[in-house]
């Protein structure tokens, strides 16, 4: 999942300073500090097997993140190889809640970043998808509204 443009001041004004979030058990639960990056829909479909569907994520500096339960959170180390070429291979992982099965962060190698996914996050949140990418791999009952930009890979290829 890419770096998508940061909020206007108009925005970042209306957004709180921390948000709280958790998996649907408990077991695994944090604190965000701001700023976060908007929302970016990722139809690739190494989210979709993960997730079920495609997966709609902020993303924040690792020193923004902290934990306030990960008994239950478990990482899965994957390769984050999207275009099916062995030269561009990369690793990413994946952290999950191994109670309930909550898919709830995303970790590209090597980045101080960590994507989390938006439905693991306390509402209200005041953010909004920006954009849809991988959308080569999106699933055929999908409809992304028109207005949002779209990319067949990642934007910043």
């Amino acid at each position: 999942m890419s770096s998508a443009k940061m909020p206007s001041a108009a925005q970042a004004a209306d957004s709180p300073s921390s948000y709280t979030g958790s998996c649907l058990c408990g077991g695994v639960s944090f604190v965000l500090t701001a700023p976060l990056r908007p929302l970016v829909a990722c139809h690739c479909l190494q989210c979709q097997k993960t997730s079920g569907h495609y997966v709609v994520a902020t993303s924040v500096l690792d020193s923004n993140i902290r934990f306030t339960s990960e008994t239950t959170l478990t990482w899965y180390r994957s390769t984050d190889n999207h275009d099916d070429d062995s030269a561009s291979l990369t690793h990413c992982d994946r952290g999950f809640c191994r109670v309930c099965g909550g898919n709830l962060f995303w970790k590209p190698h090597p980045s101080d970043r960590m994507s989390v996914f938006a439905g693991a996050i306390d509402a209200p949140t005041h953010l909004s998808v920006v954009k849809h990418i991988y959308t080569e791999s999106q699933a055929d009952y999908v409809e992304i509204p028109a207005h949002l930009p779209q990319f067949p890979r990642d934007s910043s290829s």
